[in-house]
């Protein structure tokens, strides 16, 4: 019995710092996320494998994300997006494309420094603030 209640104590013990090494960063509105920001990769889990990205992000006071995205390969060299943003419950929703009310969640995985980690609906996203 005394074993089974050890066990249980060292499981409850590294569920407990698993959980805390994942948790989410609540935000308390947007003063904490405003300005220019580099978007230098994405993932589709945290410790998986990054694919580099080129877009800025520019949070601004008024409500809105503008987003410039480079893609060297593709047709169109430069993308630029302005979508509506709020932070609510610790969350940034954002929306998923102009002129459509469809939001997406994203939180804050990870703030250290001038790094910062979004986990968002389908993808982890590492930024860097300019």
């Amino acid at each position: 019995m005394r074993i089974i209640n050890c066990v249980k104590n060292v499981s409850l013990t590294a569920l407990l710092f698993a959980s805390m090494a994942h948790a989410d960063v609540a935000l308390k509105d947007n003063s904490e996320i405003l300005g220019n920001w580099n978007v230098t990769a994405e993932a589709l889990k945290l410790d998986g494998e990054k694919k580099l990205i080129k877009s800025a992000w520019d949070f601004k006071n008024d409500g809105t994300l503008t987003a410039v995205s480079t893609d060297s390969l593709g047709r169109t060299k430069e993308m630029t997006v302005v979508v509506k943003y709020s932070v609510e419950e610790g969350l940034i929703k954002k929306q998923l494309s102009p002129g459509r009310e469809k939001y997406e969640s994203c939180s804050v995985v990870q703030r250290e420094g001038s790094d910062m980690i979004l986990k968002c609906t389908n993808l982890f996203l590492f930024l860097t603030k300019k």
